[in-house]
């Protein structure tokens, strides 16, 4: 993946992207288990330590198997060290239309946070390449098909409150792509060590998004 184009056309393709916040020795067996499956692109936020780090270790041993992309990147020298560690795409929670520039500059997506009519719009005219409507959870599926009917031009990628029984619904109202965190990349999985949990869940989404 190697330009801005080709990284959206492959979110478009898979319709989830998965929120990986975890401890970093805890990102590798995340990535086999979410590759296991199916779900290919994944967001390592930045509240994950040394989270450039992990990032260009996990670009190294994955390659083009998984499109890595920084999460909670919220000014440009987050995007700069997300970017040089091989980053693909840059999600944030607000919009800062300087990290939107300078992902222009280096041909990286870029889809900053959003929530109002008038956020939203601003980001999609700064040149966001997909928005984050953040946190979804809060409006819901109606908040979303609402804000689809005047701005129907605008990619928006639905993040809190996505689990597998509402998935189809988002992308019913509209949603070009999921953002799961917590219900895909659960917490009890990763505390008691059970992956295996994750790779069911994932394959539970892939499920739920094709009948969509």
């Amino acid at each position: 993946m190697s330009n801005r184009q080709e990284v959206m056309a492959c979110v478009r393709k898979e319709r989830l992207v998965a929120v990986v916040r975890s401890t970093a020795e805890q990102v590798r067996p995340i990535l086999d288990a979410l590759l296991a499956g199916g779900v290919h692109c994944v967001e390592i936020t930045f509240t994950v330590p040394k989270a450039p780090e992990v990032i260009a270790t996990a670009k190294k041993g994955y390659g083009d198997r998984v499109v890595l992309g920084a999460g909670t990147v919220t000014d440009t020298a987050r995007a700069a060290e997300a970017i040089a560690a091989g980053a693909r795409y840059i999600v944030a929670p607000n919009t800062n239309f300087d990290v939107i520039r300078l992902c222009h500059e280096r041909d990286v997506a870029v889809m900053p946070g959003a929530f109002t009519p008038t956020e939203i719009a601003a980001a999609w005219q700064a040149g966001a390449d997909c928005v984050k409507l953040f946190p979804a959870e809060l409006g819901g599926i109606p908040y979303l098909k609402a804000i689809r009917a005047p701005l129907p031009e605008v990619p928006i990628m639905p993040t809190g409150g996505v689990d597998v029984a509402n998935a189809a619904d988002w992308l019913r109202a509209g949603a070009v792509a999921l953002g799961v965190g917590s219900n895909l990349v659960r917490k009890d999985a990763l505390a008691s060590g059970n992956y295996a949990l994750i790779t069911e869940t994932a394959r539970r989404f892939v499920e739920a998004i094709a009948k969509a």
